[in-house]
C-alpha cells in the first residue's frame, strides 16, 4: 500500500511538472539560488577559517635571553618549557641566527646596509621561540614564562622579565577577536539564509498548490485522505528541492575549480584550499537541507487545504 502511494506520489508529481513546468521551475530556482548562497557562503567561511588558521600557526612567543645566559640553564629552561600544557615546540635561536633573520626577512632595502654597519657587532639577543598547539592560550603562556624563577635568571631585562617575552600581544587579541565574529557571523547569517530558503519554497508551493485547490476539493469530496492528498504536493515540493540543491552543488563545485586556482595564483602567500571531507560535507549538507526544505515547505503549506 506504502509502495504504491509513492509510486502514484512520484507520478503525480512529475505530471505536475509538465503540465506546470513554469511554477515548477520557479521553485527550483528558488531553491537553486537559495542553497547556492547558502552553499557558497559556507565554503568561504571555510576558506576563511582556514586563512585564519594559518596566521593563527604563526602566533608563537619569542622569549629573549641575556647575552650572560649560562648555557646549561637555558637548556633546562628549554626542556621544562616543552614539558608544558599547549606547548607543541621550543626552538633555540642564536644571536646570529636572529640577526641573519632580521637582514633576510625585512624588505627595506635599508636592513642590510643597517646590519653592515653595525661592523661586526650583533645587538640581536638569543631566544627561544615557542610555538604552541593553541594559540589563543598564548597570553597565559606568556605570563606563566615571565613569572618563572629561572627564567628571570637568563631574560635579557630581569628588572621586568615579561618585557623579554613577546607574542604581539596587542595583534594577538585583534586577530582572535576578528577570527570569533567572522565564525560568529558565518554561524548566523547561515541560519538566517535556511531561513529565508525555507520562506521562498514555502511560498512558492503555496502558490502551486493555490492554483490546485479545487483539485484538493474534489479529492476530499470523494473520500481521500489527508495523507493520499499530501502525497504528491509533498514529493514535488522534495523533487523541486533536490533538483534546484544539485544545481547549486554543480554550479558550486564548477566555480570553486575556476576561481580557486586562480586565487593561489594571484595571492601566492595565501592558502585558499578547502578540505575536499568539508566540501563533501557541504554537499551533502546542502542536498539534505534542500529536500528538508522542500517537504516542510510543502506540508506547512498544504496545512490550511486539509483542515476540517
Amino acid at each position: 500500500m506504502v509502495l504504491s502511494n509513492l509510486r502514484y506520489s512520484l507520478r503525480e508529481a512529475f505530471l505536475h511538472f509538465r503540465r506546470n513546468w513554469s511554477t515548477a521551475l520557479g521553485a527550483v530556482v528558488t531553491m537553486f539560488l537559495s542553497l547556492f548562497i547558502i552553499g557558497l557562503f559556507i565554503l568561504g567561511s571555510a576558506v576563511v577559517s582556514r586563512m585564519v588558521g594559518s596566521v593563527e600557526d604563526k602566533v608563537t612567543i619569542q622569549a629573549f635571553l641575556a647575552d650572560s645566559a649560562d648555557k646549561n640553564t637555558v637548556d633546562q629552561m628549554q626542556a621544562t618549557i616543552q614539558k608544558w600544557n599547549n606547548v607543541e615546540s621550543v626552538t633555540y635561536k642564536s644571536k646570529e641566527q636572529a640577526l641573519e633573520e632580521y637582514r633576510s626577512t625585512m624588505t627595506n632595502r635599508n636592513a642590510s646596509a643597517a646590519v653592515d654597519a653595525l661592523d661586526g657587532q650583533n645587538p640581536v639577543p638569543a631566544s627561544l621561540v615557542i610555538k604552541l598547539n593553541d594559540p589563543k592560550l598564548v597570553q597565559s603562556t606568556a605570563q606563566k614564562l615571565a613569572n618563572d624563577s629561572t627564567f628571570k635568571t637568563i631574560c635579557d631585562d630581569p628588572d621586568d622579565p615579561a618585557d623579554s617575552v613577546q607574542y604581539g600581544q596587542e595583534t594577538v587579541e585583534r586577530l582572535f577577536t576578528i577570527t570569533n565574529y567572522i565564525r560568529i557571523g558565518g554561524v548566523v547569517l547561515v541560519l538566517l539564509l535556511t531561513f529565508a530558503a525555507f520562506i521562498f519554497i514555502n511560498n512558492t508551493v503555496r502558490l502551486a498548490i493555490a492554483a490546485r485547490r479545487r483539485e484538493i476539493a474534489i479529492m476530499r469530496l470523494v473520500g481521500a485522505s489527508n495523507g493520499f492528498i499530501r502525497g504528491p504536493f509533498l514529493m514535488e515540493g522534495a523533487l523541486e528541492a533536490f533538483f534546484g540543491s544539485v544545481l547549486a552543488i554543480v554550479t558550486l563545485q564548477l566555480l570553486m575549480g575556476f576561481v580557486m586556482p586562480r586565487l593561489e595564483e594571484s595571492l601566492q602567500f595565501l592558502s585558499f584550499e578547502v578540505d575536499p571531507v568539508i566540501v563533501f560535507i557541504t554537499y551533502v549538507a546542502l542536498l539534505v537541507i534542500g529536500i528538508l526544505l522542500g517537504l516542510f515547505g510543502s506540508a506547512i503549506a498544504m496545512r490550511r487545504y486539509l483542515k476540517v
